[in-house]
């Protein structure tokens, strides 16, 4: 299949951009390069930098294409709290705009990387997809106003659209930006340049961490299973680990302490998280293959941002 991917020097993009061309499909992909690293890129995908919200530049490169994976957007929640006009603009304008320009163009099919921060507290756990959304940061709203977005202009233009809310991904080539960087890398660098770590709340709040190769696996599956057209699906491990149990499997895997120190005068974000995984398996046939320990390993053995020698706080 010819696909676009939009935001696909991102992470979760580069993953899966390289393992649908590994897989035998034809890629493009569009990003703005505010967060992406198009060197990671295979060889073999059409890289263009271009701004989702520009139709113009959508029109030029959805020629041909038989599905879009909707990646593009702004993710960091507590930046979203500083900048919800500029996250709006991006999340959510970004989404019609692309959804405009693939009516325009003819394009069939979209997958919308959407988020499990949707769901924000909730009275139960694992969450499901029928559960309503109880959003705690613009960014959340953003993403749910998205889905809104898709599935009605899809049905008003005649698309098959999939949302997919995405857990907490993590894997080789995630990057740690000085400030809102994602837990998983974060506890690891700290670990292995002795370092310590503040963590916000009491650390017994939980989330769903999932592998980057099980999430590009459940994100190519909705792309090519016709059962997941208009459906929104849960992408997770189905595996909840607390913070503190994700401080002591990280320090066996770096085989090195980890100081922390817990604040629990700041809010740390939602108590419990993580996902049910009974539609993805019904719907897509997705069943993850490697669980936190296993994937925390992977990460250390595969990223050089992690080598023992170079690493420092």
């Amino acid at each position: 299949m010819r696909f676009l991917i939009t935001g696909g020097a991102g992470f979760l993009g580069v993953a899966l951009a390289n393992h649908l061309v590994a897989t035998g499909h034809h890629v493009r992909v569009l990003d703005d390069l505010s967060a992406g690293d198009p060197s990671r890129l295979d060889g073999r995908v059409l890289f263009s930098r271009g701004d989702v919200r520009n139709v113009p530049v959508l029109w030029t490169h959805l020629q041909d294409v038989e599905c879009v994976f909707h990646l593009a957007a702004r993710v960091a929640v507590s930046e979203s709290i500083l900048y919800p006009q500029e996250y709006n603009d991006v999340n959510v304008g970004g989404t019609v705009a692309l959804l405009a320009a693939m009516r325009d163009v003819g394009v069939p099919r979209v997958v919308l990387a959407s988020s499990a921060t949707v769901y924000g507290e909730q009275p139960s756990q694992p969450v499901h997809e029928g559960m309503r959304p109880n959003p705690g940061s613009p960014y959340a709203v953003t993403k749910i106003a998205a889905e809104h977005y898709l599935f009605t202009l899809s049905k008003l233009y005649g698309l098959q659209a999939v949302a997919l809310r995405i857990f907490n991904a993590y894997g080789p080539g995630q990057r740690i930006p000085p400030a809102h960087a994602p837990v998983v890398p974060l506890f690891l660098k700290r670990a292995l340049g002795g370092g310590s770590l503040v963590i916000h709340g009491s650390g017994r709040q939980s989330r769903d961490f999932i592998y980057i190769d099980d999430a590009v696996r459940g994100m190519a599956a909705a792309s090519l299973t016709d059962a997941a057209v208009d459906q929104i699906i849960n992408i997770g491990s189905g595996e909840e680990t607390t913070l503190k149990d994700l401080v002591r499997r990280v320090t066996a895997v770096a085989g090195r302490e980890l100081s922390v120190l817990t604040n629990d005068a700041q809010n740390g974000g939602v108590s419990r998280l993580v996902a049910d995984l009974v539609k993805a398996r019904q719907v897509l046939g997705f069943q993850p293959q490697i669980n936190l320990s296993e994937g925390l390993k992977l990460l250390l053995e595969k990223d050089p941002q992690f080598d023992r020698k170079r690493v420092v706080i």
